[in-house]
C-alpha cells in the first residue's frame, strides 16, 4: 500500500506540477472566499482545507492524493490526508483545491474518526476549466469551474452535516469512474 501511495504521488506530481502548485492554506482559503463562499467559513462549526489535491487516471485505474488541515471553530486542530482510488474510463491528470465544511461538532467528529465512501463521478477538465457531477453516499454535487476563482457553489446545502466545495486548478482529464475516498486525521 505504501509503495502504491509513493508511486501515485510521484506520478501525480510529474504530470500535474506544471499547472498545479502547492498553495499556502491562507491562499487557498482566499480563493474560496473570492469565489463567494466566505460566509461558509464564518458560519461552519469547522472545516478541512486541502490546498492542492492531485488526480491522475490511466485507462481504467486512477487515484488522487492531497494533504490538508482541519479546523474547529477557526483553530487548527490537526492534519488530514485524502486518498482516492477509482476504476473506470479515465485519462489524464488534474489538480484542485477542496474544502469540506462541518455544520456541527457531530459532523466534525465523524470526519476526524475517518470515513470511507463509494462514489460515481463523471468529469472533464481542460487547463483550469472543469465540469462534472458526482453521486455518492454523502449526497450528490456538481462542479462548474472556469478558473481559480470559481468554486463549486452548486451544492450550497449541508448533507449529513457536511458540505464540500472544489476549485479546479488545472490539468487535462476525462473520467467516468467509480471509486472510494479515504480521509485520515492526525490531531496536533
Amino acid at each position: 500500500m505504501k509503495l502504491l501511495k509513493t508511486l501515485l504521488v510521484g506520478l501525480i506530481m510529474s504530470l500535474v506540477c506544471t499547472t498545479v502548485y502547492a498553495d499556502s492554506y491562507a491562499d487557498a482559503k482566499k480563493m474560496f472566499d473570492d469565489a463567494g463562499i466566505a460566509i461558509m467559513f464564518e458560519n461552519a462549526y469547522g472545516y478541512a482545507l486541502f490546498p492542492t489535491i492531485g488526480k491522475v487516471g490511466i485507462a481504467v485505474v486512477g487515484g488522487a492524493y492531497g494533504e490538508g488541515r482541519v479546523y474547529e471553530q477557526g483553530k487548527h486542530i490537526g492534519n488530514s490526508n485524502m486518498m482516492q482510488g477509482t476504476v473506470g474510463l479515465q485519462l489524464g491528470a488534474s489538480g484542485y483545491s477542496q474544502v469540506v465544511f462541518f455544520q456541527d461538532k457531530r459532523a466534525l467528529t465523524e470526519f476526524t474518526n475517518g470515513n470511507f465512501e463509494f462514489g460515481a463521478e463523471a468529469q472533464a477538465t481542460a487547463i483550469t476549466a472543469a465540469a462534472g457531477a458526482s453521486a455518492n453516499t454523502a449526497g450528490s454535487s456538481a462542479v462548474a469551474s472556469g478558473g481559480k476563482n470559481n468554486a463549486n457553489v452548486g451544492s450550497a446545502g449541508y448533507y449529513k452535516g457536511m458540505a464540500t466545495y472544489t476549485i479546479t486548478k488545472g490539468g487535462l482529464m476525462y473520467e467516468i469512474s467509480i471509486g472510494g475516498q479515504k480521509f485520515s486525521f492526525t490531531p496536533l
